[in-house]
């Protein structure tokens, strides 16, 4: 087959890969256009355009994929199909008409649950058990187009959403291949989406990521690990500053606390939250790095039934 590949961040990278080893020439890489580090100084390229470019593969960096001279690109390479992971930017109808068959995305729920943006952090802060990936054919919609594979993965009790998006990446992988090559060949069967069970999983903010520590300490460990590594979750401490947390350890068979009060109780470092408390993993205050709760709990010196979030 002759594909068109589009993706930008890590999770990406798998399913190139994949696409190369079963023997496919990927004959243009979209992906986007390269990007400043946190200090806004050097321009970094992502890490599909890294990755492509060791394997000598044609990148393109546009602005607007859609716009019509990418389009006319795209369609004088005459590609049987495009595979699509993550790529960040939506594909207007030209564009989807400008290979032979479809392009196909690979979307990281079970559709059509969790359509949209941040699919595995809102499974996991929604405390889901089973999550997926899918892959289907793009059309106008937002992820709403028919069904061509599916796998199903059980989410961890430890799971962040970095960890299972990277499990999920490369499960996903091998059935993005498949599914081209059904598609190619004229044997995939497309279904569409079950009308029932639509729910939206929008790209998290910084709001998102704030505990709030009068939650249910179940609800609390969810949200974090939601957002580990992005955003990252995040509280204040009793001076007001900003801390950034590591996933935490619920602590059911502790006694219930003040939401927020935060001590240390036989080596571990327990916050109070609506219900039991939780331990904390890792922290990272305002212009340090990360660093083990009891550490920083032996540095910080707080006066007796100091309360997290309360600033």
């Amino acid at each position: 087959m002759r594909i068109v590949f589009a993706g930008t961040p890590d999770i990406a990278v798998p399913t190139l890969g994949a696409l190369e080893e079963a023997g496919h020439e990927v004959v243009a890489v979209l992906t986007q256009p390269d990007a400043r580090g946190r200090r806004g100084r050097t321009l970094h390229p992502s890490p599909v355009k890294a990755y492509a470019l060791e394997r000598g593969l044609d990148v393109w960096t546009p602005e607007r994929a859609s716009e019509p001279e990418v389009v006319e690109r795209i369609a004088a390479l005459e590609a049987d199909a495009a595979a699509v992971v993550a790529y960040g930017q939506i594909l207007k109808p030209a564009l989807l008409d400008a290979v032979r068959t479809h392009w196909v995305n690979l979307h990281f729920s079970l559709l059509p649950a969790w359509r949209g943006a941040a699919p595995v952090q809102r499974a996991l802060m929604a405390g889901d058990d089973i999550t997926g990936a899918s892959t289907f054919i793009i059309e106008e919609g937002l992820d709403t187009g028919p069904i061509l594979g599916v796998l199903t993965e059980r989410i961890r009790a430890t799971d962040t959403s970095g960890v299972l998006l990277e499990r999920l990446a490369h499960a996903g992988a091998p059935l993005m291949v498949k599914s081209l090559e059904a598609l190619v060949a004229g044997r995939a069967d497309p279904r569409p989406q079950e009308a029932d069970g639509i729910t939206y999983a929008h790209k998290l903010t910084r709001d998102d990521a704030y505990v709030a520590w009068d939650l249910a300490g179940h609800v609390v460990d969810r949200r974090i690990r939601g957002c580990t590594p992005a955003p990252g979750a995040w509280t204040t401490l009793p001076d007001g500053s900003v801390a950034k947390l590591g996933p935490v350890s619920p602590r059911p068979q502790r006694p219930t606390t003040v939401p927020g009060q935060v001590a240390l109780v036989e080596g571990e470092v327990l916050v109070g939250t609506g219900t039991h408390p939780v331990a904390l993993g890792t922290i990272a205050p305002a212009g340090k790095k990360p660093m083990d709760a009891a550490a920083w709990w032996r540095g910080a010196r707080l006066p007796e039934g100091s309360r997290l979030g309360e600033a």
